[in-house]
Order: C-alpha cells, then sequence, then structure tokens
C-alpha cells in the first residue's frame, strides 16, 4: 500500500473501461488509502465504495480545479483520470498547477496503444488528433493520401462527423474503425468504408482509426507553400512562392507564437500553425471583410485556434505573450508599426518584413541600417498561356529584411557606418 500524508504529492491514477479489476495492486491500494476521490461521475462509480469523500468534477472543471484542490489541501488526495493521466489527460493539468513535484502518477495503458494493440498497428508511428472539445476541422492537416492516423472522439457523434469531413474533402474511399470501451466488458469494434458510413451513434467512450485514401483529393502537405487556390479571398495574400520563402526564414518550431501583421487571406499564420499542431498564431488586421477570409480560411486548413485581432499596432495590448517571430506583410510605413514590432518581440526574436513598394524599401533599408539583418530581392515568374505559346509573367518583385533582435546580453551592433560608407 502507498504510504501517504497531508504533504504527499496528490496520487493520480489511470483507470480503463474494465474498472477496479483492471487495476493493478499498486493503483488499487493508492485509492483505498485516499480521503478524497475527484474524476468524473463514469470514473468514481467504477470505483467500490468506500469512506473517502468523492467530488465529482464540476463544469466547467479547470476554473474550479485549483479551488477545489485548495479546499483539500490537508487531506490525502486521489484523481481519478482515464487510462493514461499525461496523455491528453488530467495529470497534464496538475502538473501545470501544482508542478510536477507534487504529482505522483499511476498509469493505464491509454486508449491509444489499446487500439494499436487491437489493429497490430505500430504505436511510436501511428499519430494521434484529439478532437476532445475540438472542431473536427483539426483533423484537416492529417489528410493525406496513404496516412493511418487515430482520433480520440468528442462522443458518440464524432465518427459521424468524420465521415462528413472525409467525403467532403474527397477522401470517401477511406476506411474507417471505431473502437468502443476499449479493455472494458463493453468493447466494441465496427469498421466500414467512409462513403457508406451510416453507423448510428454508439458509445461515447470510442478511438477512430483512419486508412486515408483519396488519390484524387488535394495534397495539401504541413510543408509551407500551399498553392494559391487552397486559399479563399479577394487575392490579398503572400502568394505561393513568397509565402514559402518567407515561412523558410521565419523557421517555425513547435511550440513558438507568431505574430501576422497584415494578415490579409491569413496565409503565414495559417501555414505557421499547419507546420505543426503546437504552433500557436495571431493575425492582425484591419477590414472586417478580410478578418471573415482568415477565420473561413483557418477553419477550411484546420488550424481553427488561429488567433484573429483588430489593427496593429493598436491591437497588440490584447496579448501578454511575446511573439517569438513577427511577419509584417501589410502597414509598413503606418507611423510607428515597425517600432511597435520591434519592442513587443521577444529577444532572440526574429521579424520578416516583406515590401514591394518604394516608399517601405526605403524605410526597411533605414531599419537595415540601423539593426542589421539580411537584405533580399526576389522576382517571381510565371509561365501563362500567350495565343499558341507560353511566356514569362513576371510578378511584382518583393524586397524582404529578416533579422533576429539580440537578447538582453547581447549588445545590437551600429551599422549606420558601413551604410553609409
Amino acid at each position: 500500500m502507498i504510504a501517504t500524508t497531508p504533504q504527499d504529492p496528490v496520487l493520480v491514477v489511470g483507470i480503463g473501461a474494465d474498472g477496479w479489476d483492471g487495476l493493478s495492486a499498486r493503483a488499487q491500494a493508492a485509492i483505498v488509502g485516499a480521503e478524497v476521490l475527484m474524476g468524473s461521475s463514469r470514473q468514481l462509480d467504477l470505483i467500490p465504495a468506500s469512506g473517502a469523500i468523492r467530488v465529482p468534477w464540476p463544469s466547467p472543471m479547470l476554473p474550479a480545479l485549483p479551488g477545489l484542490l485548495d479546499e483539500h489541501r490537508d487531506q490525502r488526495v486521489c484523481v481519478l483520470a482515464s487510462g493514461d493521466p499525461m496523455f491528453y489527460g488530467i495529470g497534464v493539468t496538475l502538473g501545470r498547477v501544482l508542478g510536477p513535484n507534487r504529482i505522483r502518477v499511476i498509469p493505464h495503458p491509454s486508449s491509444v496503444s489499446l487500439a494499436c494493440a487491437r489493429l497490430g498497428w505500430a504505436l511510436h508511428e501511428t499519430p494521434t488528433v484529439s478532437l476532445v472539445n475540438r472542431p473536427v476541422v483539426t483533423l484537416a492537416p492529417e489528410l493525406l493520401d496513404g496516412a493511418r492516423l487515430l482520433v480520440l472522439s468528442n462522443d458518440q457523434h464524432t465518427p459521424a462527423a468524420v465521415a462528413k469531413l472525409l467525403c467532403g474533402r474527397g477522401f470517401g474511399p477511406s476506411r474507417m474503425t471505431v473502437l468502443e470501451q476499449l479493455g472494458g466488458p463493453a468493447e466494441a469494434v465496427a469498421g466500414g468504408i467512409v462513403s457508406d458510413w451510416d453507423r448510428p451513434a454508439g458509445d461515447p467512450l470510442n478511438v477512430i482509426a483512419l486508412e486515408i485514401r483519396g488519390a484524387d483529393a488535394a495534397r495539401l502537405t504541413r510543408i509551407p507553400g500551399l498553392p494559391d487556390s487552397a486559399f479563399r479571398g479577394d487575392g490579398q495574400m503572400t502568394k505561393h512562392e513568397m509565402r514559402a520563402l518567407t515561412l523558410s526564414v521565419l523557421a517555425p518550431a513547435p511550440g513558438e507564437l507568431l505574430w501576422d501583421v497584415g494578415g490579409g487571406s491569413g496565409t503565414i499564420g495559417i501555414e505557421w500553425m499547419r507546420t505543426d499542431p503546437r504552433c500557436r498564431a495571431v493575425a492582425y488586421e484591419r477590414a472586417d471583410s478580410r478578418i471573415a477570409q482568415i477565420r473561413e480560411n483557418a477553419a477550411a486548413l484546420g488550424v481553427p485556434a488561429l488567433r484573429i485581432r483588430g489593427e496593429a499596432p493598436n491591437a497588440f495590448v490584447h496579448e501578454t505573450d511575446s511573439p517569438d517571430a513577427i511577419f509584417v506583410g501589410g502597414g509598413v510605413t503606418q507611423d510607428g508599426m515597425l517600432d511597435a514590432c520591434w519592442q513587443r518581440l521577444r529577444p532572440g526574436g526574429r521579424m520578416v518584413v516583406n515590401v514591394v513598394t518604394a516608399e517601405s524599401e526605403s524605410l526597411v533599408l533605414q531599419w537595415h541600417a540601423r539593426h542589421g539583418g539580411e537584405l533580399r530581392k526576389f522576382q517571381i515568374y510565371r509561365g501563362e498561356s500567350l495565343g499558341g505559346f507560353t511566356a514569362w509573367r513576371p510578378q511584382l518583385p518583393v524586397a524582404q529584411w529578416s533579422v533576429d533582435k539580440p537578447r538582453s546580453s547581447e549588445v545590437e551592433p551600429d551599422h549606420t557606418e558601413r551604410e553609409t560608407t
């Protein structure tokens, strides 16, 4: 039995659909020794009667969690979680609220582990997308012909919503398998072709396995440089070639935050977020019509979490986190725009500015003289028909300035003399 005192960490015990009998002796002892049991009503019902106080999660849970923990801080608390508490589970939240030293986790096999065991899939090679409290379009960046992935359902209606999404995007030939109550006495598995899916809603506790097929569907990868036709709007966008070049300089990394200033159609922020599910972005745009098209494009391309603000730089006040990177694609000559971006960029962060007018380019040259960085100018030609022949049509040339902001311990070099001699 695990001995605990009021000073010991909160115990977090994973429990599966097999309930009490599926728990290890160590997990059962942790539950028996608790004075307070917290969890969902479904999880609490799986535990035999005891003298512990039972606290079902309120709705919404997250805002109430610190208060509940504080209320029972002098008691031995055990929190019940579904499967592995650290896999999209309450254990992650508790670790963030209390710190890793204040929790002790006893995991159970996750639903994804059990699903791979049933399907014979390699767990380490199988991507997982959670649709728990997320729009179904969050799945969109993973939809590629030949892909195989698992989806954590929000409820019993998720399989039908996923089937509708796939059919609407040309992936009707895909195979979908729904695995319910994995590991429990009511376990059930049903599969079929997405275009023929007419199975009624089943158990809310389910995982979806997808084998994506759609040779004729649009191929939209996570690599930056989606075709311009993937975006809707008034044509105000960073075009395909320049977008790929720009994002390569912005260099997104998992978990980083981008500010996309002058959002237009939202292309830069959207593609930044598509590179990795953990990437975050905020788009700044003053025109209401373009704000609507950014929102529409973000949802269609699977990043509905893209935040959209009003006109920069005034709207910067709504953000408390300093960005890791800023892209300025519009409003460069607006008074104070580059100053505000530079001030808000975190030390060590990257700023990339694209301009097409002589006035904007002149201002960028001044900033380059002051802060250094790299200057480039791109001229893109596209082949277009001319009568019965093909001619090279030039796009507007784009000047680009990219620079890393010095870290607080670094002294920013003075480039003025170099630029004026």
